[in-house]
């Protein structure tokens, strides 16, 4: 699968150095929106998250978003989720253009997430795994 290297508009949006901004860099790229509108649209909904008795805080488009936001902003902009793994299935799908549908794509990998577009993947760096890298599911534009 090929790579290309994009940071979803980051660094245009005035934001340096590194963090863990998958989630609105994956969005950016996928939804093809600005970085800027995602970031803050990622913000405002994490604010309306439930504080658990966890200590792990809220969501933040620069330091991580947890998946039940992740799935409430992706559903509001009309992405479906794929799941392709179930408990005990093994991994069935890897982080290949053979593997997966043609079109774009946010691609759910092991503590990462990525922009997949008809089969070229962009991100900051190259998640492949040469080919080996489990999806364990997929949003797509329904």
């Amino acid at each position: 699968m090929d790579w290309h290297y994009s940071d979803g508009g980051r660094a245009a949006a005035g934001y340096k150095g590194t963090t863990d901004d998958c989630v609105t860099r994956a969005v950016a790229i996928a939804a093809d929106l600005s970085y800027q509108q995602v970031y803050e649209a990622i913000n405002e909904l994490a604010k309306t998250e439930r504080q658990g008795s966890r200590k792990r805080g809220r969501s933040s488009a620069r330091t991580g978003v947890h998946k039940p936001t992740t799935r409430r902003y992706l559903e509001q902009l009309g992405w479906e989720w794929v799941s392709t793994m179930q408990i005990g299935s093994g991994c069935r799908v890897h982080l290949r253009a053979d593997e997966l549908p043609p079109g774009r794509l946010i691609c759910a990998v092991s503590k990462h997430v990525c922009a997949v577009i008809n089969g070229v993947v962009f991100d900051i760096h190259d998640p492949t795994r040469d080919g080996t890298r489990c999806v364990y599911g997929y949003w797509h534009k329904s």
